[in-house]
């Protein structure tokens, strides 16, 4: 299996909001790639220019961090045959695509969506979240640090620039050949893009990780649906697959993210969190973690609770009051 590690430089508008193009608020003007064979030997590189056609003035934030003006874009191949030149540079071989991060696979399609171009799948697919596995060999597996501090803690010789497609490419592919060759372990650890999220029941992702389980539900049409769902509110122990009773219901505080608390007799104290995702066709999907936690940590999810309820008790009142 080859690895494509792939990075993208997009524009936005230089007005604001009001000079945003809804289905299309990033556009991609610069794809860089390395190709990776399995023996982690680079085969094959790609680098290309893209002449924008949606967002014709730079914005300020873009032109100062990459260093690319409009005039060099101008010289650029129109976006759809560039992506169409880059997919078939990857080849028929079975790859995975690699990336510092999660956005960049979202905004390849949502360009290739808006250009009428074929998907790359009709749901999730895996990739490597370069970003997440350095901190996962290398640190806490929490924080989130940015490409030139791993290259700098990993000692590789910085010989080109950064914030280019091409370069971040580079370095991007550097510094996972340095895991897969020092921490290979860490690789269970995919990550999955949800840019179209799965179509029915049957193509729902469950995934058991060294310490955690991960669910990618199928799409519903609003909040009440999610939360009549069966799958979507059970607490499994995701060790001895029993379904628990819960000691805290699902809870709350911004409307976002939703926790529970479950007691496991055999493995002990296991917390939900629940993640609402819009997808680009209105619809609502959820992505589930279940993971064991000590009795400290459950201390935690209660006081957590508790400051949802008083937080929800404060805006019943400040709603009466706004009412009267």
């Amino acid at each position: 299996m080859n690895y494509i590690v792939l990075d993208l430089e997009w524009n936005q508008s230089n007005t604001g909001l009001e000079g945003t193009v809804q289905r299309l608020p990033f556009e991609i003007i610069e794809i860089g790639a390395i190709k990776l064979d399995e023996g982690r030997i680079m085969v094959s590189e790609f680098s290309e220019l893209i002449k924008p056609e949606v967002y014709r003035e730079m914005h300020q934030i873009t032109s100062r961090l990459i260093h690319l003006q409009m005039q060099e874009l101008e010289r650029g191949r129109p976006f759809a045959e560039v992506a169409g030149r880059f997919l078939q540079w990857c080849g028929e071989e079975p790859y995975k695509f690699c990336t510092w991060g999660g956005m960049d696979l979202t905004e390849l399609q949502r360009n290739m969506r808006y250009y009428n171009m074929e998907p790359l799948s009709d749901g999730p697919f895996a990739f490597y979240d370069v970003q997440k596995l350095f901190s996962l060999a290398f640190e806490d597996g929490k924080s989130r640090k940015a490409l030139e501090y791993a290259v700098d803690f990993l000692e590789i010789e910085k010989d080109i620039p950064f914030h280019r497609a091409f370069s971040d490419a580079y370095y991007t592919a550097e510094v996972l050949k340095r895991i897969v060759g020092e921490k290979p372990q860490v690789l269970k650890n995919v990550s999955y893009d949800v840019f179209h999220p799965p179509a029915d029941r049957k193509s729902e992702i469950k995934v058991q990780f060294d310490n955690y389980m991960k669910y990618i539900s199928r799409g519903f049409a609003d909040k009440a649906e999610v939360f009549e769902d069966k799958e979507v509110i059970s607490s499994k122990c995701y060790l001895c697959h029993r379904n628990l009773r819960k000691k805290l219901r699902w809870f709350s505080a911004n409307g976002r993210n939703y926790y529970c608390l479950a007691y496991c007799e055999k493995h002990g104290y296991l917390k939900g969190k629940i993640r609402i995702r819009h997808s680009d066709d209105d619809r609502i999907y959820v992505v589930k973690t279940t993971k064991l936690i000590t009795p400290e940590e459950a201390a935690v999810v209660r006081e957590r609770s508790a400051h949802a309820r008083e937080l929800h008790r404060r805006r019943s009142l400040n709603a009466r009051r706004q009412e009267s």
